[in-house]
């Protein structure tokens, strides 16, 4: 039973062992937990500080308002594909077909819309089910005949794209045009609704982490120091304070025409973080993720049905993929013949694997997509302004992955030698 400890659960006994009381003990306590290799997120937030100041200095139209609501748009549909894919690289597989599988959905989408002139809402819930089809078979071939999860995508990678092709026809496209579609990328909430929201999320957050505070000292539980608790709280309401700011300033080159608010698709991310969040970390299933992903052999003595949590696990990521290339289209205007291919999934599993997601499996949260996202987003965004042959994104993004894969294993050895 000891080898199926979730990631959290580690956490919590970790803190057991060095429980602090003071703001001080809590970040010796934190230092001494990175040095034994426990860094989570903390090369993708450092990283994303170091480009940030770089483009920032590079180029005064980084930090503008309007580059920052584009670099959010662009990085929409990649941060989405990273959350999709966080749940398998939790189980140590590998989902080579997310991209092509999303792009199918998309254009099912597209086609129930434009050509067959069904509603968006039934044309987004058959993309959504196609998607879930799609990752249900790519589950049960994997979980039942025990083909190996690289193997069988990448067979779905090859065929899906021949499901595309006849869909739309080679070189084809459809044009989405359908208001609430298109608004996902072009549209912004009012002023007043930004603020509303974003304050919303910090009272919400305020309340819950107070609440089990109280709740765990009341319990007699090991807990975090007050003072931390606050810190948290106030460095969630500085950031969520600072771009909502940001974002509500006008930021239209045109002064007869306006533009502020907080796109769209901000609110969609924060929705599915907080989703993922949870069910990764607060249900049986995201706990027997993670079981499955550190030992599938002591998680099945332990009574967990690993096949099941392997089938799940690939429905969710296509059904997240076909929502990925759905905001896609809203960004680009259209689907395609190539929708989800080229780099779409390399970018994805780069986010993840760079925001803190082990490729070894049993270690990561769906914050990692976001902020592994937001480097690989910045990267093309910056690179773009100073008007970058496009080899360099190429090569400076496969470097960062390469960094951020390394920091992993050694990271993991670090572990592995202190018994984090």
């Amino acid at each position: 039973m000891t080898d199926i400890i979730t990631e959290s659960e580690e956490a919590g006994f970790a803190s057991d062992l060095t429980q602090s009381n003071t703001l001080g003990e809590s970040v010796q306590a934190y230092i001494g937990r990175v040095r034994g290799g426990d860094m989570g997120a903390l090369p993708s937030v450092f990283g994303l500080v170091v480009l940030f100041i770089v483009f920032g200095f590079a180029n005064d139209r980084f930090l503008s308002n309007l580059n920052m609501a584009n670099l959010i748009t662009q990085a929409g549909p990649i941060i989405i594909l990273a959350m999709a894919l966080v749940p398998v690289l939790l189980l140590g597989e590998i989902d080579l077909s997310a991209g092509v599988a999303g792009g199918v959905a998309a254009c099912v989408m597209g086609v129930l819309m434009v050509k067959h002139d069904q509603p968006w809402g039934l044309a987004v819930l058959a993309a959504l089910a196609t998607g879930a089809v799609i990752g249900i078979v790519i589950g049960l071939i994997v979980a039942k005949l025990g083909i190996p999860s690289f193997v069988v995508t990448l067979a779905f990678f090859l065929g899906l794209q021949g499901v595309t092709l006849k869909l739309i026809g080679e070189g084809g496209s459809v044009r989405i045009n359908q208001e609430v579609i298109a608004g996902i990328a072009n549209n912004n909430m009012s002023v007043a609704a930004g603020w509303i929201v974003s304050l919303a999320v910090i009272a919400g957050y305020a309340v819950l982490a107070l609440l089990r505070h109280r709740q765990k000292v009341e319990r007699g539980l090991q807990h975090q120091p007050f003072a931390v608790v606050i810190a948290q709280i106030i460095a969630l309401a500085a950031v969520m304070l600072g771009v909502t700011f940001i974002l509500n300033q006008n930021r239209s080159v045109n002064p007869n025409f306006p533009i502020k608010g907080i796109p769209y698709v901000l609110p969609m991310i924060v929705v599915l973080l907080i989703l993922w969040t949870f069910a990764l970390g607060r249900t049986t299933w995201g706990r027997h993720v993670y079981a499955v992903g550190g030992n599938p052999e002591a998680a099945r003595r332990a009574g967990i049905s690993v096949d099941r949590i392997r089938i799940s696990v690939f429905m969710a990521c296509s059904t997240m993929a076909a929502l990925s290339l759905i905001v896609q289209a809203s960004v680009s205007g259209k689907v395609s013949s190539s929708s989800g291919a080229g780099n779409a999934l390399l970018y994805a599993v780069g986010a993840a694997v760079i925001g803190g997601t082990s490729l070894f499996g049993g270690k990561g949260k769906a914050r990692d997509a976001v902020t592994g996202g937001l480097v690989i987003a910045t990267i093309a965004n910056g690179l773009g302004l100073l008007n970058q042959a496009s080899w360099i994104n190429f090569v400076v993004t496969g470097g960062v992955l390469l960094l951020a894969a390394s920091v992993d294993a050694i990271s993991r050895r670090r572990r592995s030698a202190t018994g984090l």
